[in-house]
């Protein structure tokens, strides 16, 4: 059930960073006494995504995540991890400082943080991201990580 609030006539309460850094938590209360909460995420800039095939599309959160749910979501512990990475990956992207980025920027970026909390989810997501063909493709990419971690 959706209950409508108009925010104007409510009175702020509380208000707190949450953990990603860009989105404040607002406990707002209306003149009736009912109480409800509000999100506020920092706006940033537009960032265009080249794809391979060179078409340009605006970055979206929303498709990165639904990526990497399908490909590695189930490694995770929670959904709050998942999040936590997605908003690292984009916190990361948008530092990047330029207007368009790639595709295979966005890929790396994801690989990079893949290999920091999960070998497993990292290995599955650059079979898809490296098109793996053969084993060998996988032995590569697994003697790769082991030479890393040394």
């Amino acid at each position: 059930m959706v209950i409508k609030h108009n925010i104007g006539d409510s009175r702020v309460i509380e208000s707190r960073e949450v953990s990603d850094g860009v989105t404040i938590r607002r406990r707002r209360e209306t003149p009736d006494g009912k109480r409800f909460t509000t999100y506020e995420r920092i706006e940033r800039p537009n960032l265009a995504v080249i794809k391979k095939s060179g078409a340009r599309e605006l970055f979206d959160r929303d498709k990165l995540s639904i990526a990497i749910k399908r490909s590695v979501g189930k490694f995770f512990a929670s959904e709050v991890e998942l999040e936590e990475m997605i908003s690292d990956i984009e916190n990361d992207l948008y530092a990047i400082g330029e207007n368009e980025i790639t595709s295979r920027q966005i890929g790396e970026k994801v690989l990079d943080e893949l290999a920091l909390r999960n070998e497993v989810a990292y290995v599955r997501f650059a079979s898809v991201f490296h098109e793996f063909k053969t084993l060998d493709d996988f032995v590569k990419i697994l003697e790769q990580r082991r030479s890393q971690k040394k």
